[in-house]
């Protein structure tokens, strides 16, 4: 995984996609400077200790947010009522804030500790 990756990945876009995922990348290491970043399933991604904590990608229509876990979204449904999404994917057509995007990265990175503690 590498920094160059998502660079590559983000140049290729549009605008405002690019411009978008340039200012989420940005507010991500902001929240959890020790992520590690590269390509996971074909988008940027987010690693801690190897887990992938989120990710996120350029549509048609504007931009996704993932946080590779089928339960974080519905865990904040309250706070993601004003915006689409889908089961696995939080979609937005500006940065989303960042006390969305550290709510978010929280719920998933808690979810990975009781993981590891379970195993």
């Amino acid at each position: 995984m590498s920094k160059r990756e998502i660079d590559s990945y983000i140049s290729q876009q549009s605008e405002p996609n690019k411009s978008n995922l340039k200012v989420m990348r940005e507010i991500i290491l902001e929240i959890e400077p020790t992520l590690k970043q590269g390509i996971s399933y074909g988008i940027p991604a987010f690693k801690l200790d190897g887990e992938v904590v989120c990710g996120i990608a350029a549509r048609k229509g504007g931009c996704s947010y993932y946080p590779f876990s089928g339960s974080v979204l519905a865990a904040l449904k309250n706070d993601l009522v004003t915006y689409k999404q889908t089961k696995s994917a939080l979609h937005f057509n500006s940065p989303l804030p960042k006390t969305l995007v550290r709510k978010l990265m929280t719920q998933r990175m808690v979810q990975m500790m009781v993981k590891k503690k379970r195993k």
